[in-house]
C-alpha cells in the first residue's frame, strides 16, 4: 500500500494522521491521494531552506520569501492544445448535454492532475470539475447570458493575475470568469480562485471549492500557484466587494496589497478585469452589520428578495453579465523584486492596479 505524502502545513498525530481541528480549512484531506513527491525537487527545496537560513543574519525577514523564486514542488507538462486532446469514451448523459468542444477542454483539465492521482496538491479533481461543469454551463449561458471580449489580453501560459471588481454577495462573478476563461483559452486554461478563509470553515462548500480547483487565500497557496504557473484570480476589495449597498454599485472598495507582492515576487503580469452584471444580481438595500459580526457572518443583507423569500432570496436575478480583460499591467518589470518589502511602495501600486479596474468598468457599463 502506498504511504501517503504528508504536507508540512497540515499537523500530524502520533500514528501520522492529520488531527481533527477547527482549524483545517477542508472537511477531507484533498492531499490524500496524492503522488510521492520529486525527490530532487524535495532536494532543492531544502537547499532553498538553507539559502533563506543564510541570508537571515544580514537582514531579511525570516517570513519573506526569497529574492530569487524557489523551483516549482510540481513538474508541470506542457499543456495541450485543444487540437491535441483525445475524448475518452465515455456515455453518460454529461456527455449528451455538452458539445464536442466543451468535452475537449474539460479532458484538457486532466493535466492539471499528476497521472494516476484523484486530485492535485490543492484538491483539484478533473473528474468532479467535469460533472459539476454542465451546471455552471447553463448559468453562463442561460441564466446570466454571459458576453465576454479580449481574451487575447489573457496570457497564454505561465504565471499570471487576473483582477477583478466583486460583488454579489454570492460568488458568481468568478465561477462565470472560471467558465469564460476555460471557454475561450487555448491551450485551455483552468482559472484557480483565491477563496475567502472564511468559506474554508463552510460544510461541504470547502470541499466543492477544492474540488473544482478553487483555493483558500493564504500567502502560502498563492505563492505555490505562481510556482507553479497557475492563473489566479484574485478580488482585492475581498468581503467589502461584496457587501457594497446599492449606492456603491461598481465603485470599487480599497483593495488589499497582497497580490502585488506576489506579482512582484513571482514575476507574474496583472490583467484587469471589469465584471459587468455582479452588482446588479443581488442588489444590497441595508447591511445589517452589528448582526453579521455577532454571527460570524460577512455580511447580513437586506434586498428587495432576502430575507423576505428565506434562503431562494439569495438567488441571483438573471441579469446579464459582461467581462471584459483589460491590457496586462507588467507591475514586475516596472519594479523590483526588492519593491514587495516596501509597504508604501506595494499601497501606491494597488491603487494604481485599483484605478484601471475601475476605468475599466466605468467604460463598459
Amino acid at each position: 500500500m502506498t504511504t501517503t505524502p504528508h504536507d508540512p502545513r497540515w499537523p500530524v498525530t502520533d500514528d501520522g494522521a492529520p488531527p481533527v481541528s477547527k482549524k483545517r480549512l477542508l472537511a477531507r484531506d484533498p492531499f490524500e491521494n496524492a503522488m510521492d513527491p520529486d525527490p530532487l525537487l524535495d532536494r532543492l527545496e531544502a537547499l532553498g531552506e538553507a539559502a533563506r537560513q543564510a541570508v537571515a543574519p544580514f537582514g531579511a525577514a525570516p517570513h519573506l520569501r526569497p529574492t530569487a523564486p524557489l523551483p516549482s514542488r510540481t513538474r508541470r507538462p506542457r499543456p495541450p492544445r485543444l487540437s491535441e486532446v483525445e475524448l475518452p469514451e465515455r456515455g453518460g448523459w454529461i456527455e449528451r448535454v455538452l458539445g464536442e468542444d466543451e468535452q475537449r477542454r474539460l479532458a484538457a483539465l486532466a493535466q492539471q492532475v499528476e497521472p494516476e492521482a484523484a486530485y492535485d496538491r490543492f484538491g483539484f479533481s478533473p473528474e468532479a470539475t467535469r460533472r459539476a461543469f454542465p451546471f455552471f454551463y447553463a448559468l453562463y449561458r442561460g441564466w446570466f447570458r454571459v458576453q465576454s471580449q479580449n481574451h487575447e489580453n489573457i496570457p497564454a501560459e505561465g504565471p499570471a493575475i487576473l483582477v477583478g471588481n466583486h460583488g454579489g454577495l454570492l460568488p458568481f462573478d468568478g465561477a462565470m470568469c472560471v467558465v469564460d476563461v476555460l471557454l475561450h483559452t487555448d491551450p485551455p486554461r483552468l482559472v484557480r480562485s483565491i477563496v475567502e478563509k472564511w468559506a474554508g470553515t463552510l460544510p461541504f462548500v470547502n470541499v466543492f471549492y477544492s474540488r473544482v480547483g478553487q483555493v483558500i487565500g493564504t500567502r502560502e497557496n498563492f505563492a505555490d500557484l505562481l510556482d507553479e504557473g497557475q492563473l489566479v484570480l484574485v478580488f482585492p476589495e475581498g468581503v467589502e466587494g461584496i457587501r457594497k449597498t446599492i449606492t456603491q454599485r461598481y465603485r470599487l472598495q480599497p483593495f488589499h496589497v497582497g497580490f502585488v507582492e506576489h506579482a512582484l515576487r513571482a514575476g507574474a503580469p496583472i490583467v484587469p478585469v471589469a465584471f459587468i452584471g455582479s452588482d446588479d444580481q443581488a442588489p444590497i438595500l441595508y447591511d445589517v452589520k452589528p448582526l453579521a459580526r455577532r454571527l460570524g457572518l460577512p455580511t447580513v443583507p437586506i434586498t428587495p428578495t432576502f430575507p423576505w423569500l428565506g434562503p431562494l432570496g439569495l438567488l441571483p436575478y438573471p441579469v446579464r453579465y459582461r467581462i471584459v480583460y483589460g491590457e496586462p499591467l507588467a507591475l514586475h518589470e516596472q519594479a523590483p523584486r526588492e519593491a514587495a518589502n516596501d509597504p508604501a511602495r506595494m499601497e501606491e501600486m494597488a491603487a494604481r492596479v485599483r484605478l484601471t479596474v475601475q476605468h475599466l468598468v466605468d467604460r463598459n457599463r
